[in-house]
């Protein structure tokens, strides 16, 4: 089960890095590091979620579900650092406080 798990946020780390190639290492480790963490952390919670723990249980063809939700949660995981990233570069000038202010009034202002 943690193979197919492992394979579905390789592959997901894979297509994420080649569709928004990091300009450098350290973004490439980023980048590898959350998909990863984003298949293995939303996987787990889609599993949980929508309440297919017995996945694993349902042999090849559970196994393959196991594989394709772990992919589909890695596959944002890069995009979601990367564009926290940008955001904080932006305001860099700025200390802690100011930003999370930032955040909050951004937050109230949503329809």
């Amino acid at each position: 089960m943690a193979g197919m798990a492992a394979g579905g946020a390789g592959l997901a780390a894979i297509v994420v890095m080649l569709m928004t190639q990091p300009r450098n290492a350290r973004e490439w480790a980023v980048a590898l590091i959350s998909t990863v963490v984003a298949s293995v952390a939303g996987g787990a919670w889609a599993l949980h979620h929508l309440g297919l723990a017995d996945l694993a249980s349902r042999g090849p063809v559970g196994l393959a579900m196991l594989f394709g939700l772990a992919f589909a949660c890695g596959l944002p995981g890069w995009v979601v650092v990367r564009a926290c990233f940008t955001w904080v570069h932006r305001r860099r000038n700025r200390d802690i406080a100011e930003l999370a202010d930032e955040v909050r009034k951004q937050l109230r202002e949503r329809p």
